[in-house]
């Protein structure tokens, strides 16, 4: 009979008969000269004769089955006994890895375990059992790789029991470093304590949050703290918002006004423009407040610039923290304070243009992945899927 490498995708077969038509069955037998596991002699002496029926992948939608002849050996030099091996069948397994590679890549691609096991005729904790398999075994591939140098810090909610879970996130190059349960300082200590290379950390880009500045300059000593640009624009327009409802309580809650109030003054056109004028005629006061905003928000968006350009622009940036300081407003001197106690780390966000939105991102993803598996009990199941899915 003719080799049937083509059609099984396993080399070394021959195929003696086929039967059915669903499921398909192939009868093949190995060609190729066997060799001991053990101490790879060739001098074997055949022991026992038997069949082996082994689950294959697909055709189309019928099930395939490979009716396999198996020989016992023994080895003469070192006397041990040992069943035949094959290319892609590992030891004890009853189905092909090219069966369980179909069986991952399906759930993999939102079948679910339900499905899956009635089309494929196999359990549920089957599908299950490989699928983690496959999971870990692409988790191996990228262990105990060394710290990303520009690294993003957030956190995310993982479940009401648990909390919350830290997301490290290799920026440079858009993929999950890590995932970790919780995020105070000491619930990621030990984690952290642990990651490889953290001298190597150059940038760590964060909201602001003061548990996680202090993390970055314990474990990452060579690392510079840029805060997230994305975070401090959000912070100003809080602020500014609250002002806003301390004047005019009914306007803050007219969805318009609330639209254009929020935009940045290039992306008005001329009609917004002149409805903003005409509400901050009956409301003067904030005519120089949403002036002063667009100011503050025009510096703080700056990215990119050289070493030589960005201390030209600090003295703008204290003289705008001041005045906001000096504001009669509660809520802007809030902001005036938190804006002065990250000053050096909203200064450096001039020089990069790298965001944490890479990571809010991924945050989006790791939802979808944890409702499509109805949510997660087991932390480590849920980082396990996290980083190998997201990297």
């Amino acid at each position: 009979m003719p080799p049937i490498t083509s059609l099984l995708n396993i080399d070394g077969f021959e195929l003696e008969d086929i039967s059915g038509l669903d499921p398909i069955t192939f009868k093949v037998r190995y060609t190729l000269p066997p060799s001991c596991p053990h101490c790879f002699a060739l001098k074997l002496r055949i022991k026992d004769t038997f069949y082996r029926r082994i689950r294959h992948e697909s055709f189309g939608a019928r099930k395939v089955y490979l009716y396999l002849r198996t020989r016992k050996f023994l080895c003469h030099s070192c006397g041990r006994y040992f069943n035949e091996r094959f290319p892609g069948i590992l030891p004890n397994k009853r189905s092909t890895e090219a069966f369980r590679r179909e069986v991952f890549d399906k759930h993999n691609d939102g079948i679910c375990q339900k499905v899956l096991s009635e089309r494929l005729g196999i359990g549920q904790a089957t599908i299950e059992r490989w699928y983690h398999s496959f999971l870990e075994l692409k988790l191996t591939r990228s262990q105990n790789e060394p710290c990303p140098r520009v690294l993003g810090i957030d956190e995310h909610f993982f479940t009401r029991k648990q909390g919350y879970a830290t997301t490290l996130c290799d920026l440079a190059h858009h993929k999950i470093y890590d995932v970790v349960l919780g995020r105070s300082e000491k619930a990621v200590e030990l984690v952290f304590e642990k990651l490889p290379d953290k001298r190597k950390v150059r940038v760590v880009v964060m909201d602001l949050s003061e548990t996680y500045r202090s993390i970055a300059r314990k474990y990452f000593p060579n690392a510079q703290i840029v805060t997230d640009r994305f975070h401090v624009i959000r912070l100003v327009n809080h602020h500014f918002l609250k002002v806003w409802q301390s004047i005019d309580p009914t306007g803050r809650k007219n969805r318009g006004l609330l639209s254009l109030m929020r935009r940045h003054q290039d992306k008005l056109d001329v009609a917004q423009g002149l409805k903003l004028q005409d509400y901050f005629s009956k409301f003067p006061a904030l005519d120089p407040l949403w002036d002063f905003k667009q100011k503050l928000c025009r510096l703080l968006l700056v990215k990119n610039i050289t070493h030589s350009q960005a201390p030209k622009l600090i003295p703008t940036f204290i003289r705008f923290v001041q005045q906001l300081i000096d504001s009669p407003f509660e809520s802007l001197q809030t902001l005036g304070k938190t804006l002065r106690a990250w000053d050096k780390e909203i200064v450096r966000m001039w020089r990069f243009s790298r965001s944490n939105g890479i990571t809010e991102g991924f945050h989006t993803k790791m939802e979808l992945i944890s409702r499509r598996a109805y949510g997660f009990r087991n932390f480590q199941n849920y980082r396990l899927r996290v980083r190998a899915l997201c990297a």
